[in-house]
């Protein structure tokens, strides 16, 4: 038979209140009824139950997090991040994968029934649906890396414009004047950010971009915008690609025509996915920082949920870039 409440309080000698007062951590019972408590918890081995006390406590103790895939390193970073540090913080994550805005039955059950004491909404495609929702339902949230600029709602990302200039001003660095741009899609404000780096870094260089392909974060786009220019038959020095995936779809194109990289074309992908240290040549690129990107949103949602902060807080990171060997100086024909 289960172990009660009563169980305790009679074995304990003492009330129910003041049973359920301890088990609340309350601090207006007497630490000697504490020890007594504890001490007939322990004898008849009972462990209260965790959603009567959520239930009592008006909380759930649990934190949802909305994302589009985990077929990502970077992404997969942050997320572990948020779960060890939630747990640090006593919360459990329930962890949603949508990739559609509030797609059916994911991600919106969490909000929708409030199964969670606040959300976490991770490079969403679209997160104004999830925002409008959240403010209805006065659920705490923040936004990772979010698609449009919210001054209103608390948010943390990357200085994207940053890292684009800083990948591009290290190939103008190494001496490059003839640098190509292959960039992500265009929903993605951080594409646009890093495109706009890009353009910064070579303008400021009294360059001309040789030519900006659209991508799609991905390694065929990448494989596919260098094949154009085989076709075409003239070829940049340097490219810049808007993440590694589409670095590494465009070396595997130079790889099969019998290009060298760096030797005839130095690449700088963005992100540093695990992939990039693996690679032959190692691939230079940005590295977001996802650890400190998981621990400043549960920080900052945390605060939220215990009313510390009143109101919305931006914050920006800056990525760094990581020197490997797929960036060189240009060969001298």
């Amino acid at each position: 038979m289960r172990v009660s409440i009563f169980d305790v309080a009679k074995k304990s000698g003492l009330s129910v209140v003041t049973v359920s007062r301890v088990l609340n951590n309350a601090k207006t019972v007497r630490e000697k009824n504490r020890i007594k408590v504890l001490q007939a918890m322990k004898e008849l081995d009972y462990h209260p139950n965790a959603a009567a006390r959520s239930l009592a406590k008006g909380k759930t103790g649990v934190i949802g997090m909305i994302v589009t895939t985990l077929q990502d390193s970077f992404l997969d970073s942050i997320v572990q991040t948020v779960y060890s540090q939630l747990k640090d913080h006593g919360y459990y994550l329930a962890l949603s994968v949508a990739a559609e805005p509030m797609e059916q039955g994911v991600g919106t059950d969490l909000i929708q029934e409030d199964r969670v004491d606040g959300m976490l909404i991770l490079s969403a495609v679209h997160e104004e649906p999830y925002v409008v929702e959240l403010k209805k339902r006065k659920i705490p949230f923040v936004l990772i890396d979010n698609q449009t600029i919210q001054p209103s709602v608390t948010n943390v990302n990357v200085d994207n414009y940053k890292g684009g200039y800083e990948a591009t001003k290290h190939l103008i660095d190494l001496g490059h004047r003839s640098i190509a741009h292959i960039r992500g899609p265009q929903f993605f404000l951080s594409a646009l950010e890093r495109e706009r780096g890009f353009r910064g870094a070579v303008e400021d260089a009294g360059l001309e971009p040789y030519a900006i392909e659209d991508g799609a974060f991905s390694i065929q786009s990448g494989y596919d915008a260098v094949q154009r220019w085989l076709k075409k038959g003239s070829m940049p020095t340097a490219l810049f690609a808007a993440d590694d995936f589409t670095a590494i779809g465009a070396i595997n194109a130079l790889w099969q025509a019998g290009y060298k990289v760096p030797d005839d074309m130095s690449v700088i992908g963005y992100d540093d996915q695990v992939i990039a240290s693996q690679l032959r040549p190692q691939l230079t690129t940005m590295r977001q920082p996802a650890h400190q990107i998981g621990r400043v949103a549960v920080d900052q949602l945390i605060k939220q949920i215990n009313g510390l902060n009143k109101r919305s807080v931006t914050t920006r990171l800056d990525s760094e870039i990581v020197i490997r060997e797929s960036t060189s100086a240009p060969r001298q024909l």
